[in-house]
């Protein structure tokens, strides 16, 4: 772990904060390729990129391997697993690492005791709803994009339940009131709905801030992007932040005053987010035009 970073002109500790799929990954393919260059850099630098996901620790295993984030921490399942190399480690609170060098940190709700509720509220309510653990296999990888492989390990889920909704929005909000009552609530990701605990992204990013600050004993600037509702609680856990251009349609507006939209997707909008706060310079990218209609990723950019 670094505490500062100068090589190319990122001066002081630095935390980035990422979501995958339709922001460090496009959404259709997976790509990440266009934001290479900045990832390699970050790294020369010390600035530590850590991965904020729906994904399952066993899909990031492999996958920060590819990115070459073997490095750094990560959260998966929107924040209810944490994983820590041992550089993010404390002797005193941390148990040895498994045999993946990690040390794993469950911050939500058991999986079987989702599942468990997901079937009552599914049944006394007499809702329509798919979980993935249910979805056939071939389905799930034509409704994803992943591989057979991949989806295999999509569905190894240790702290929430992704599902697909299928009745009006009156019942699910009777559905979601029903989850509450158990401690359980509704996330809205690009292509499910995730049930889960109380924990979320930006719970997530805060412990692991506060836990960078206490073992470096130096507050970090703190950088997040992503691109659908369920990263706005990481958004609003940073010093800047940058909402990706989605292709999902939803709306994505965190409370940040520091807060850019870039006019790209995917891992192009995630280059043009970074380079916006952390450009040669600190340069600025002016502020986008509003634009005629209500696209919520056409709203002006903020930047202190």
């Amino acid at each position: 772990m670094t505490a500062s970073s100068s090589r190319h002109g990122l001066p002081g500790a630095r935390l980035l904060f990422t979501d995958l799929d339709g922001s460090l990954l496009d959404h259709e393919t997976y790509d990440w390729s266009p934001a290479a260059g900045w990832l390699d850099r970050l790294r020369e630098d010390g600035v530590p990129v850590i991965p904020v996901t729906s994904k399952t620790r066993s899909e990031l295993l492999t996958l920060r391997q590819t990115l070459t984030l073997t490095n750094t921490p990560f959260v998966a399942e929107n924040g209810a697993v944490v994983g820590l190399p041992a550089a993010w480690c404390h002797a005193r609170l941390e148990r040895s690492p498994g045999p993946d060098g990690l040390v794993i940190r469950t911050l939500g709700v058991d999986i079987g005791f989702i599942r468990q509720r997901l079937a009552v509220w599914r049944e006394r309510l007499d809702v329509r709803f798919t979980p993935m653990s249910e979805i056939p296999l071939d389905d799930l990888v034509a409704f994803t994009g992943l591989d057979e492989a991949q989806a295999r390990l999509a569905r190894m889920r240790e702290g929430s339940e992704p599902l697909i909704w299928h009745d009006d929005d009156d019942r699910l909000e009777a559905f979601r009131a029903g989850l509450a009552g158990d401690g359980l609530r509704l996330v809205r990701g690009g292509r499910f709905w995730h049930a889960t605990g109380e924990s979320d992204k930006g719970q997530a990013v805060n412990w692991l801030t506060e836990r960078y600050e206490a073992l470096r004993g130096v507050r970090p600037l703190t950088l997040a992007l992503g691109d659908g509702p369920n990263d706005i609680a990481m958004l609003e856990a940073v010093d800047q932040a940058v909402v990706i251009r989605g292709r999902h349609g939803l709306q994505v507006s965190p409370h940040q005053p520091a807060l850019y939209r870039s006019r790209e997707s995917g891992p192009s909008g995630w280059v043009e987010g970074v380079e916006h706060w952390w450009g040669q310079g600190e340069r600025r990218i002016a502020p986008m035009p509003m634009a005629s209609g209500n696209d919520d990723n056409d709203a002006e950019n903020v930047s202190p």
